[in-house]
């Protein structure tokens, strides 16, 4: 990381320093862009256990661009393996070891891929910012300005300064908008986005149970949401377990989720058991329990002259799919390789020609997997009868015909459509 300096011109300014734009930045010195990362947050506070107490779950393409980027080494210890995903219409009963009420289920088993990588990772994600701010800490070409808050951007024909509030000014070719859903750089853009909230609130909680998870992720559709259990890894002593653990993501009814948050732990511990069922034996809370209110965000165009938009600033999902976090990989790596190209063709990095490119190629597939997911959320979340039967016997299907079901597997695993370098197969 080079030091902090007055006037500097960069080939690219990041606004948001967390996950996204910190691995924006990374990706971008590994092409030998000189980046600026700017963020209002001091790196230390948001590298605390307690600023975030959130799991992501890292698709396995999403997982070869943090190899590619070096950083897999520091995360690989704290990223545990998904070996099965499980879903179910309906909670577990207990006398069902692995399942729900329903007849009808989905298997995805990783060993059916022919790429011999797991299905994806559960990562807590201090470990992620962990392992990003030491990479950055150690990067040759990449300027840190935190704890900084920007107060102006201004777009010229050739360039873009962006202005701090101590008065500094960082001249670029390209701004990136990393700086979230509610993204100032985009509304100042005058971009609009489609979207709108669901009468949802994720509980996000981990648990320490009695018997191993085997690296089973289970998805429970319930009347008031999906409802998951994601694999962690255990807590250990030496070389020994002392327990294993799990991440629970339960979307429940805005109206209800008060009074869950509200339980003490053995009723709040009940009415996890009473929809998961009891195939990991007894429970206990490990740390607090988080929650968020679920909504949609779409922006309408990811490029304004001299500007591009990724991660939240693009988009936020509903978290049915847990691939929030993997869209904003892909766009990372698509950015990236495409601003590479332009470079080595002489072109202008932050021409809106050049960016179009990242548009087309970055756009319809975040599109298209939103909207996917939407249509998810209301067909799963509710319990009318019929449409419960027809919903149960499309997951039947899928799951009996091998095609389709590595078809959705490689979907789950990031690994569909076109992909950027950083995303690729490894040799």
């Amino acid at each position: 990381m080079r030091p902090m300096e007055f006037g500097s011109q960069y080939d690219i300014a990041i606004v948001g320093g967390g996950l996204a734009g910190g691995l924006a930045a990374l990706a971008f010195a590994h092409e030998r862009f000189r980046v600026a990362l700017i963020d209002a947050e001091a790196p230390a506070a948001m590298q605390k256990e307690s600023f975030d107490g959130r799991t992501t779950a890292l698709a396995y393409a999403a997982a070869r661009a943090f190899k590619r980027l070096g950083l897999w080494p520091m995360i690989e210890p704290d990223a545990e393996p998904i070996r099965d995903i499980l879903v179910t219409d309906g909670r577990a009963g207990s006398a069902i070891a692995r399942g729900g009420a329903s007849n009808f289920r989905l298997h995805f088993d990783s060993r059916e891929l022919d790429n011999g990588e797991p299905l994806g990772f559960i990562v807590e994600n201090r470990h992620l910012r962990l392992a990003v701010f030491d990479a950055l800490a150690h990067a040759e070409n990449i300027t840190v300005f935190a704890p900084a808050k920007r107060v102006s951007t201004v777009y010229a024909p050739s360039s873009a300064r962006v202005t701090l509030e101590d008065g500094r000014t960082l001249d670029a070719s390209l701004v990136i908008a990393a700086d979230g859903r509610f993204s100032p750089l985009r509304m100042e853009a005058g971009i609009k986005t489609s979207n709108w909230s669901y009468p949802q609130t994720g509980i996000v909680a981990t648990i320490a149970h009695e018997r191993p998870h085997d690296g089973l992720a289970q998805e429970f559709f319930l009347p008031a949401g999906p409802f998951a259990i994601l694999p962690m890894t255990p807590v250990r002593e030496g070389g020994r377990i002392l327990r294993h653990r799990s991440n629970i993501v339960w979307t429940e009814a805005q109206a209800a989720a008060p009074a869950y948050l509200a339980l003490d732990d053995a009723k709040f511990l009940a009415a996890i058991g009473a929809r998961i069922g009891d195939h990991l034996g007894a429970l206990t809370l490990e740390g607090p329990r988080w929650s968020y209110p679920l909504a949609f965000h779409l922006a309408q165009s990811f490029i304004a002259p001299r500007l591009a938009l990724v991660g939240d600033a693009a988009h936020a999902i509903h978290p049915i799919a847990g691939q929030g976090y993997n869209l904003g990989v892909k766009d990372i790596a698509a950015l990236a390789e495409t601003l590479a190209d332009a470079r080595g063709l002489g072109l202008d990095i932050g021409a809106l020609s050049t960016l179009d490119a990242y548009q087309r190629w970055r756009r319809f597939d975040s599109s298209a997997l939103a909207f996917g997911g939407d249509a998810l959320v209301k067909l799963f979340s509710n319990d009318f009868g019929p449409l419960r039967l027809a919903r149960d016997i499309g997951m039947g299907a899928v799951n009996a015909i091998a095609p389709l079901r590595r078809m959705f597997m490689k979907e789950a695993g990031a690994d569909f459509g076109r992909l950027p370098a950083l995303m690729a197969p490894m040799s």
